[in-house]
């Protein structure tokens, strides 16, 4: 291996490492910014270690982690007995918590809760119901990312495995 590609691995490694931070503040793009760091380093290296079949399993990996990222909290929801006001307020609530400039993922957090709890108590009246809905936004969003962290962490030890073995 050329110095050059032991740098672009060294880049893209630490690129990918940050992504996985991603992971848990949603400020940063995670799993999207470690399938661009694998694009990135095959495209530098003439795709002599990472090959389009290897980007086209990060690329599925990725469509996938991002699919949970918006959809673990609102099944979360649904999973605790919210009805479908609680999950479309745990939807908006993150996306406010997103738009908040600062606090981050616990803005994320918070708004997922609030928007859960008050569209449930606006809509069924019910605060049993409103907090158990909050709560499954909650621990939606938690299993989310442990399978984000868990799809992240099988991108970069296999672009390790493809780089030095």
């Amino acid at each position: 291996m050329p110095w050059y590609d032991i740098i672009y691995f060294i880049i893209a490694l630490i690129i990918m490492i940050v992504g996985l931070a991603g992971v848990i503040l949603p400020v940063l793009p995670g799993i999207p910014l470690m399938f661009g760091a694998a694009f990135l380093f095959a495209l530098l290296t003439g795709f002599d270690y990472i090959g389009w079949d290897t980007l086209l399993i990060y690329g599925i990996l990725t469509a996938f982690a991002l699919l949970i990222d918006w959809l673990a909290s609102v099944f979360g929801v649904k999973k605790m007995g919210g009805t479908n006001a609680g999950m479309i307020g745990a939807f908006i609530g993150m996306i406010v918590g997103l738009l908040i400039p600062g606090p981050g993922i616990f803005a994320f957090l918070i708004f997922s809760f609030l928007g859960a709890f008050f569209f449930e108590l606006l809509f069924n009246r019910d605060a049993q119901i409103a907090l158990r809905a909050g709560l499954g936004s909650f621990l939606g969003f938690l299993a989310g990312g442990i399978l984000k962290f868990a799809i992240g962490m099988v991108i970069i030890g296999n672009f390790i495995w493809r780089i030095l073995f």
